[in-house]
């Protein structure tokens, strides 16, 4: 049962607003605090949907426990009442968080309107939170494949990040070494955002010759160069409405550096031969393992485009920094190499998660993932320590 706390310190008064009260919402149960440090108590330890708080009191005052509540529980509906306040007070509780403000002499019908009016916008409010949790967990499940195992608070730092960047079109710059998962956190920052429905387009920088990567990016027409024998869309273009995701643009040249920094700053392309300007509604998350402010001080990246990306700055860490996920991303991908090859899942016995912990992973999670499919090939069920010492060598 949803419950109304009344902090008044006249118990004639208290008593009269719970006898009336009572009876107009009798689903609701009623509890009574006399003055506002005792009210404070009883809302640090419990939940309330509404709070009707006089103002004046003992100890502690009205505005003073509207105050500290809202810091504790923001989410808690307050109506303020008093005889001795002025239109300053009343503007002052309103600004502080309090849904309304009666005066004394108290209009009874009045009082009920405003606490029925209270309580729905507090439904309404926990409903909303209830339906975009529900929404969180859902494009959570439906995009498991981009879902990163650990609990290690590193990891569970850059989850809270991913659901907050998510959110907005704010550009995303991913850091860390090779193999730590960087396209993991790309994915998952498009899967979780309203531009899911689009595409994501991926760009391995690194592995596109410098010559065609303009060509790459923003597309060429017929004739433009030797070899373009027809018109060719770009990935900022494939990109449009979804996420474009830039990774190794630390190994991008700087004249394809300037073409990618003039298209996020007019969010237009031009193909390569054309004097066509193409509009893109892209999201550009980029990733590298370089450190960029040593590239731009030897004069190898150019600063601007830093900026321009780096909005959002995620660092994904070495598995050597977050050993205590082992355990879970063995599990985890000794049910996938299960599935894909449909076997049984193997177990891996606690001495040899405890001999894996002890490696270094200079290859991150990709070479964790490697020598969890050849153990899970050549080892016993469950697979052992001497498992682990016989066929992994580092």
């Amino acid at each position: 049962m949803q419950k109304i706390l009344i902090v008044e310190d006249e118990k004639a008064i208290s008593g009269v607003l719970h006898s009336i009260l009572s009876e107009e919402l009798t689903d609701y149960e009623f509890e009574i605090a006399n003055d506002g440090l005792e009210a404070l108590k009883i809302l640090e330890k419990e939940d309330f949907s509404l709070v009707i708080s006089d103002i004046k009191m003992p100890k502690l005052s009205g505005t003073e426990l509207l105050k500290e509540t809202m810091q504790i529980k923001p989410e808690t509906t307050f109506v303020m009442i008093s005889g001795h306040a002025d239109i300053d007070t009343a503007v002052s509780c309103l600004k502080d968080g309090a849904y309304d403000f009666i005066s004394k002499p108290i209009d009874i019908n009045r009082l009920i309107t405003s606490v029925k009016n209270a309580l729905d916008k507090g439904n309404l409010q926990k409903d909303n939170k209830s339906l975009k949790s529900e929404n969180t967990q859902l494009k959570r499940k439906v995009n498991k494949k981009y879902q990163m195992i650990g609990d290690s608070p590193a990891l569970k730092m850059i989850q809270d990040m991913i659901e907050k960047v998510a959110a907005s079109d704010a550009r995303v710059l991913i850091t860390g070494p090779n193999g730590a998962g960087k396209e993991l956190v790309a994915h998952a920052i498009h899967a979780q955002s309203e531009r899911s429905k689009g595409p994501m387009v991926e760009v391995n920088c690194a592995a596109i010759p410098s010559e065609l990567i303009e060509s790459e990016l923003f597309g060429h027409v017929k004739g433009s160069f030797t070899g373009a024998i027809k018109d060719k869309s770009g990935k900022f273009e494939q990109a449009n409405g979804g996420t474009i995701f830039l990774d190794e643009i630390g190994d991008m040249s700087l004249v394809a550096q300037a073409k990618v920094l003039r298209a996020l700053q007019e969010s237009k392309v031009s193909p390569v031969g054309s004097d066509k300007e193409i509009k893109v509604d892209v999201r550009v998350v980029a990733a590298t393992n370089k450190d960029l402010h040593k590239e731009i001080a030897e004069g190898k990246f150019r600063e601007d485009l830093f900026h321009r990306l780096s909005v959002i700055e995620i660092n994904v860490p070495a598995l050597d920094d977050r050993k205590g996920d082992i355990p879970l991303l063995v599990e985890h991908f000794a049910k996938t190499i299960a599935d894909e090859q449909g076997n049984a899942v193997k177990k891996f016995d606690e001495k040899a998660i405890t001999a894996l912990q002890q490696f270094s992973w200079t290859g991150n999670i990709r070479e964790l993932r490697n020598v969890v499919e050849r153990l899970v090939i050549l080892g016993a069920n469950p697979v052992s320590a001497e498992d682990v010492a016989n066929f992994v060598k580092k």
